[in-house]
């Protein structure tokens, strides 16, 4: 998985100084991919099929290919829209699954050549050093991430209410086009909580078991940790502020726009 990662980083690298030139597509209203995803994505199968020529993959951009116990979860391009802009701030994601759950994860910032890694039960690392959670208790001088995808702009106004009442407490919310990262902040300490609708779980498959293998914890906006990868919702951090933040996103009614 590791040397899936760095092939399809090093192929992205290669393709930033012809920016102008890719062929880009919108898939859905605001959603967009280049033809570097697809190759970034096919780079990475090759690359997995040769040890692993059995296991079933999910690719957001080739779909669901086998069915079966392990499945690897690849996002070839997490911050497609950062990277169409030159802004620096992408990564490649893998996650191997076992039956729902991730076991491994693998997050590449080929720009930084920062590696995060983790395998269940064996802790979270970067560069192979081990990492651990930041400790922050509550919301008061945090610092959050989220996200504002397209798919979710129905439920901007109960989004900005959960805003509105985390940051009457917290130090800053962030924005950083990349959930895959963003969780791997979280889990690294350089970030204390991250929540986010309408991912998919190719956004979220490595970085939620490099939370949970850093010390933290991943569940949804009710507080349901099982089946996450399909839930569409995500609150990471430490124990604390995780239940914290999942508590101020009930109060605000933000967990309540989708019982509608």
């Amino acid at each position: 998985m590791v040397k899936a990662a760095r092939s399809a980083g090093n192929l992205i690298l290669r393709h930033m100084g012809k920016l102008d030139a890719l062929n880009v597509f919108e898939k859905s209203k605001q959603d967009y991919a280049s033809e570097v995803d697809s190759q970034a994505e096919a780079e990475i199968i090759r690359e997995l099929r040769r040890a692993f020529p059995d296991y079933a993959i999910l690719g957001e951009e080739s779909g669901a290919m086998g069915k079966g116990r392990y499945t690897f979860v690849i996002d070839p391009l997490d911050g497609t829209s950062n990277y169409l802009r030159g802004w620096p701030h992408f990564c490649v994601s893998i996650a191997l699954v076992e039956n729902g759950e991730p076991v491994h994860g693998v997050i590449f910032d080929p720009l930084r050549n920062e590696l995060f890694t983790a395998s269940k039960g064996a802790g979270a690392l970067l560069n192979d050093k081990k990492i651990r959670i930041g400790e922050r208790k509550d919301l008061a001088g945090a610092l959050l991430i989220t996200g504002f995808p397209p798919r979710e702009r129905a439920r901007l106004a109960p989004h900005l209410d959960a805003l509105r009442a985390t940051l009457a407490e917290a130090e800053d919310i962030r924005r950083t086009g990349s959930a895959a990262l963003d969780l791997a902040y979280v889990a690294c300490g350089r970030a204390d909580a991250y929540f986010e609708a309408g991912v998919k779980p190719w956004d979220i498959a490595a970085g939620l078991l490099l939370v949970r293998e850093a010390g933290g914890r991943a569940c949804d906006f009710r507080g349901g940790a099982d089946m996450l990868l399909m839930s569409g919702q995500i609150i990471a951090g430490n124990l604390k502020i995780s239940d914290v933040l999942q508590r101020a996103v009930v109060s605000s009614n933000y967990a309540a726009a989708f019982s509608v």
